[in-house]
């Protein structure tokens, strides 16, 4: 096995890493039913719909300004089979627990058979969903930085557990309940599934830019730029010696977003490097990782 926390100290003294301030936008779904998807999206997980494009088949949903979940209708596509790549789960990130439980306690009262699991994770506390059509969700609040532990250069995370009803009971209040869709929210990570993850490591990490932040031998790697726990994280659990995907209903397009046009020439120059693929306007870098899952880099918009 690669010894991946040296090469990741060597990289982290070289200029091949993704900025600091990197973070993630927002998540496209390809989707059979636009209509439920939406309602499912807006009411029980407390989003708001920014733009709406029914010739299109398209709807954007977000908190305030910023775009969270992007639907696309694709009524022609199947499912994809339960052992291929494509998406674990979107993550959504709130700021307080409160802002958190109120997420929470909506979509168990609207949607309690979508409820998949909670745990304590150390550096965040997490609640998991699967939307209707089967794509994960991540419902989660983070610890402070200066909470979290770092072994060997590898963050400090577990699966401990995390009782729903308690932290619910224990958190929600009637303002954050009152004024859930108005509160902020992002999309904190992505997590995929994927094939094998050596090559996950090289694509996200060796070419791409991520820090590994902590790793699970040859079933899960978690990647970072900046020191945060992790904005994306590559697993095998299910999805063991997949190979490329082929279009169907499901995760679309991931988003990355850097802070300054430097930051995206530089890092099409790396991909160019690597043998990298690239689809480059200028505005938006966008190529695939070894499972076609298709990802896009932009600069980070001001007014976020």
């Amino acid at each position: 096995m690669t010894d991946t926390s040296a090469t990741d100290a060597t990289r982290a003294s070289s200029s091949d890493l993704l900025a600091a301030d990197t973070g993630m936008g927002a998540v496209t779904l390809r989707v059979a039913d636009l209509d439920a998807m939406t309602a499912y999206y807006r009411d029980a997980v407390t989003l708001t719909v920014l733009t709406a494009e029914p010739d299109v088949g398209r709807v954007v949903l977000g908190r305030g300004a910023t775009p969270i979940v992007i639907l696309e209708h694709a009524p022609e596509l199947k499912h994809a089979g339960p052992r291929d790549a494509g998406l674990f789960h979107t993550a959504i990130l709130f700021e307080t627990e409160a802002d958190l439980a109120a997420a929470v306690y909506s979509v168990a009262t609207r949607h309690p058979g979508t409820f998949t699991g909670s745990a304590d994770h150390l550096v965040s506390k997490a609640f998991y969903f699967t939307d209707p059509e089967g794509n994960g969700i991540e419902l989660y609040w983070d610890r402070s930085r200066s909470e979290w532990s770092w072994t060997h250069g590898q963050v400090d995370m577990a699966t401990l557990a995390l009782d729903p009803n308690a932290f619910v009971q224990q958190n929600v209040t009637e303002e954050a309940l009152a004024g859930s869709a108005s509160r902020p929210a992002t999309v904190g990570h992505v997590h995929l599934s994927v094939g094998d993850v050596e090559s996950a490591h090289r694509f996200y990490v060796e070419q791409l830019g991520f820090e590994t932040t902590t790793r699970f031998g040859p079933q899960a790697l978690f990647v970072s730029a900046g020191g945060y726990h992790h904005h994306m994280a590559m697993n095998t659990w299910n999805s063991a010696g997949a190979g490329r995907r082929q279009l169907a209903l499901g995760l679309g397009l991931v988003r990355i977003e850097v802070p300054t046009a430097d930051d995206l020439g530089a890092l099409g120059e790396r991909l160019g490097h690597h043998g990298v693929a690239t689809r480059d306007d200028g505005r938006v870098l966008g190529f695939d990782d070894p499972w076609s899952n298709q990802l896009q880099v932009t600069v980070r918009p001001q007014s976020a």
